[in-house]
């Protein structure tokens, strides 16, 4: 009995070793290094020799695992500059945009190398969506599109003619023969924001990968995300490295996108040092200091002080806007076309606010008659919570413009939205859809030319058509439609010559606009063109160097810069500046290469508004 226990006991030790062995870790020496190596034999001690070099066989024959350590190499330093290292002192005062170059921290790309972006082809609208075909400025020399795009330094007085450029500056393109891509999609930015088209600039500068950036891309990106309010938009470009900027308002770029970055206490830090060094400028820096510090933990109060400030610049006007910050009135009450077309643009703006650029953003194209009305109807719906009794006012006339049951009180409503002047194009704008649901009628005769022109500020033409039998021959509205009409025949001599007597605009600049519109369309002979040149004093043939060029594009059959240069040839703060002759070659030029529909409303615009 006991020995069967003794048994069992044996082979439970045996089993549970073997269990033992089996969770146990297993040794990672190699073969030969398990158990200490045994003592060696007493020696006598070898004769003094050099150290053996390291790694080479060890005395007896077998290899040096470990080799002594010998003494370093002496580090040769006649080349090295030491003056370039920084010192303490310095590293302390320098910004964190500085220490991340310093110490090559900024990343070269912010996107994967498969997600990359070819610069090919850059735009936001396809040949599909209305775009210009993709190959338009291909085969073009990059001198003249260069020249086209950096002459255009302001807005375009035809509002038709800024909605097609803006198209075409838009359209997904290749660059001209010999023009980098990068440059060409700088251009197009660039001239979008001089034009008050922001929101579409900042569209455009997003389609390049923001490795592909050079500085004139950076600039026109700057320009955009200021016009916008979309500060940190700009992040991207700031943040990577291969463009760099200099100037207070790219310092401040760097503090606010540091901070939103989670690097707050050195942003901060940096804005603290940039208020310190700019005495005359120190609102702008405040304004950046209140914005980064709405990020992440480095929230801490700054009062914005705008005594002693006297102008307005798109700084000072996006980082306000962007914050909430109530611009005093000596300065919102004197702002211009810029802040106003830019204000309508802001989504983050009370309506009210949008409203007083909406008009200046209407007439020059900006905003279309549905987004004017969209902005109205907003006000309407929260009337409850507004103040603004004027804009309630005109919100609920154009309310009344499209609901009233009376054909006489929806006029009356649209002329009180017009404000008793029909020349407000902004107002006509607004009005659009409204005029077009009036049925023709003899009773609103008077009216019928600003009815006219408002649906055509939209392109109703078929709408502004049905007009056609209440309108009476040498009228405004007359001559309206004869340009409007994509059907249009002749006009004679005899209609050219009841539109002149009845024409009392200021040097009769209106009949000169009709002919030169006319005439661009080919709807009235030549031996009228000469005899009424010649009454009114115009020349339509005269060559420029303008000329020349877009009648050269125009034969050429190139539609895209056919646009470009008949922008160039738009420019100006208002119609006086602009010439018969300007508008005859304009319109003949769109009308060859298959725009005839946007020439048509060029020329019916000139009229209306000369």
């Amino acid at each position: 009995m006991k020995r069967g226990v003794y048994l069992a006991g044996v082979a439970l030790v045996a089993s549970s070793a073997a269990v033992w062995a089996q969770n146990s870790p297993e040794s990672i020496l190699p073969r030969g290094f398990e158990d200490p190596a045994p003592a060696p034999s007493p020696t006598p001690a070898p004769a003094p020799t050099s150290a053996p070099a390291p790694g080479a066989p060890a005395p007896g024959g077998g290899a040096v695992v470990q080799p002594l350590p010998s003494a370093p190499a002496p580090v040769d330093v006649s080349g090295v500059d030491l003056s370039d290292i920084p010192s303490a002192a310095e590293l302390e005062a320098m910004t964190s945009e500085e220490l991340d170059d310093l110490f090559g921290l900024k990343p070269r790309y912010d996107i994967p190398p498969a997600a990359r972006r070819s610069t090919e082809r850059v735009g936001i609208i396809g040949q599909g969506e209305g775009g210009l075909p993709v190959g338009s400025l291909a085969r073009q020399p990059a001198s003249i599109v260069r020249a086209a795009l950096e002459g255009t330094k302001g807005p375009l007085v035809s509002r038709w003619g800024h909605i097609l450029l803006r198209r075409a500056l838009a359209s997904r393109l290749n660059a001209p023969e010999g023009m980098d891509d990068v440059e060409f999609a700088a251009l197009r930015a660039s001239t979008l924001n001089t034009m008050g088209e922001h929101a579409a600039a900042r569209a455009l500068v997003q389609d390049v990968d923001t490795a592909d950036y050079n500085g004139a891309l950076t600039n026109a990106a700057l320009g955009a995300y200021l016009g916008t309010a979309d500060i940190v938009g700009a992040c991207p470009v700031v943040r990577l490295d291969g463009v760099d900027g200099d100037g207070l308002q790219w310092s401040m770029f760097e503090g606010i996108c540091a901070a939103y970055a989670g690097e707050t206490t050195s942003a901060q830090n940096d804005l603290r040092r940039l208020l310190n060094q700019t005495p005359d400028d120190q609102i702008d820096v405040l304004l950046a200091q209140r914005y980064a510090g709405a990020a992440g933990q480095g929230r801490r109060a700054v009062t914005i002080e705008w005594d002693g400030v006297e102008e307005m610049n798109p700084w000072r006007f996006a980082l306000a806007n962007a914050l909430g910050e109530p611009i005093p009135e000596n300065l919102s009450e004197t702002l211009g076309n810029y802040y106003l077309k830019s204000s309508a643009l802001i989504p983050a703006l009370p309506v009210t606010q949008r409203l007083r650029g909406a008009d200046v953003a209407a007439s020059s194209g900006i905003l279309s008659s549905k987004a004017m009305v969209d902005l109205y109807s907003q006000l309407y719906a929260n009337r409850e919570n507004e103040s603004d009794s004027v804009g309630l006012t005109l919100a609920s006339r154009l309310r009344d413009a499209y609901t009233d049951p009376s054909p006489a009180a929806r006029l009356a409503a649209i002329k009180d939205v017009w404000g008793g002047n029909s020349d407000e194009y902004g107002r006509l704008v607004l009005t659009a859809y409204a005029a077009a649901r009036l049925t023709p009628s003899e009773d609103f005769a008077e009216d019928a030319g600003a009815l006219i022109a408002s649906m055509l500020t939209a392109g109703l033409e078929r709408d502004a058509l049905r007009w056609a039998g209440v309108v009476e021959e040498g009228s405004v509205g007359w001559a309206l439609l004869a340009l409007a009409d994509p059907d249009g025949g002749q006009v004679s001599d005899g209609q050219l010559d009841s539109f002149q007597d009845d024409d009392d605009s200021s040097g009769q600049r209106k009949s000169r606009m009709l002919l030169a519109g006319l005439a661009g369309l080919g709807r009235t002979n030549t031996a009228n063109i000469n005899e009424y040149s010649g009454r009114l004093g115009v020349n339509l043939s005269a060559p420029t160097a303008w000329t020349r060029m877009i009648d050269k594009a125009a034969e050429a059959d190139n539609a895209a810069l056919v646009v470009m240069l008949a922008g160039l040839g738009m420019q100006g703060a208002g119609w006086e500046q602009m010439t018969a002759r300007h508008l005859y070659h304009i319109v003949s030029a769109l009308n060859r290469v298959g725009l005839e529909a946007e020439a048509r409303m060029i020329a019916a615009e000139a009229v209306a508004r000369a």
